[in-house]
């Protein structure tokens, strides 16, 4: 055993390694604050996101090398916190002056999901201590106001649009503009110009994380997007089957073509369960995603699974991760929302890699 000191501390924790980014917390600047007294000792653990899948497990481990390595320690007292990384960019900071990161949620095809994807990820991300904020980007089809059961309008302050909130995300949608059954019959460059204003009109204020729920394919407000901020990154909501791993993929080489990482991808509608036997049905055949990730080498997100308690959250407007956070369903998007915060750290902090999964069969309660 050795004499507690900071400098023993600190080379104790040097064996506490962060998974994804491969570097100990030493060395990545996560520890801070260190104070000893008497055999007691307190600091600050600091992590790049509050929605770090392995928080819990960090703690356990700084304390196990602690006791390991030295002798006589009393309590140990670690404070959790987080400094969510910032994507500096000039253009970008010019328009969305406090918003940390944007992340666009695409799929290459309609139906897969997107948008419940994406509704989940920001409250889940949101609920783990993020501000977040979410752009309802398919201004031909806006999913937001329902899924959020918002039908209230946005107010005008200093010549820009508050946004609305609910469950921790501030959030703007073409749907909040006009009336909900008229039809936005717009050309490509007034959906795009709408898209626009959702950034530079819009007063955002200080944001983790600014969410963006695109449309299905390639098309005009994808590219008007990535044409006017730089991206931190995108992901990928595709489900098993062949045709939608296709459109996939080319969603995937856009993104690459305009220089927008791919954080990971996500396959919806997976799997369902018998509700009555139990049994595991690949509707739309299995792994397929995973597969495709694997493939084009990025990050394998989850699988989130037909549930009927996933459409009635959004149908509702009190998304699954909100309404039933402790369900299996709730749990598995919520460690999806994780490795998403955890790929963007690694985007800054370390080298991609590709986190392994727990997958969780839904309970038949």
């Amino acid at each position: 055993m050795i004499k507690l000191t900071e400098e023993n501390i600190l080379k104790s924790l040097k064996q506490v390694k962060d998974p994804d980014l491969h570097r100990n917390i030493v060395e990545l600047g996560f520890v801070k604050n260190l104070i000893i007294t008497v055999n007691n000792i307190k600091f600050d653990l600091q992590l790049t996101t509050p929605a770090c899948p392995v928080r819990d497990q960090f703690i356990a481990d700084c304390e196990k090398a602690i006791r390991g390595a030295i002798g006589e320690v009393g309590k140990i007292d670690i404070n959790m916190t987080s400094n969510i990384q910032r994507n500096t960019h000039a253009q970008k900071d010019n328009i969305l002056p406090g918003v940390k990161n944007t992340i666009a949620v695409a799929s290459g095809k309609g139906g897969v999901g997107k948008s419940t994807v994406a509704v989940n990820l920001a409250v889940a991300l949101a609920m783990d201590g993020a501000k977040v904020g979410l752009v309802d980007a398919d201004v031909y089809g806006p999913s937001i106001p329902l899924m959020f059961g918002i039908n209230e309008r946005p107010k005008l302050l200093d010549n820009k649009l508050q946004p609305l909130e609910r469950y921790g995300v501030k959030m703007m949608s073409i749907g909040f503009l006009v009336n909900p059954m008229e039809a936005v019959i717009w050309r490509g460059p007034m959906a795009s110009g709408a898209v626009k204003q959702f950034m530079s009109d819009v007063n955002w204020g200080e944001l983790d994380y600014l969410i963006f729920d695109l449309p299905p394919g390639t098309g005009d407000i994808q590219l008007t997007l990535v044409q006017t901020i730089p991206l931190t990154g995108a992901v990928i909501v595709t489900t098993p089957q062949d045709v939608a791993l296709a459109d996939a993929k080319k969603g995937l080489v856009m993104f690459n073509k305009v220089n927008v990482p791919v954080l990971g991808i996500v396959e919806n509608m997976s799997y369902f369960i018998c509700s009555h036997c139990g049994q595991r049905e690949n509707i739309f055949d299995s792994g397929g995603g995973k597969r495709t990730a694997e493939e084009l080498n990025v990050p394998f997100l989850g699988e989130i699974p037909i549930d009927t308690k996933i459409r009635i959250g959004g149908d509702k407007g009190n998304p699954i991760v909100h309404g039933d956070p402790k369900s299996a369903q709730g749990k598995i998007i919520q460690g999806i929302a994780r490795r998403l915060a955890a790929q963007i750290s690694i985007q800054y902090l370390g080298t991609p890699s590709i986190p392994k999964i727990e997958i969780l069969i839904p309970s038949q309660n």
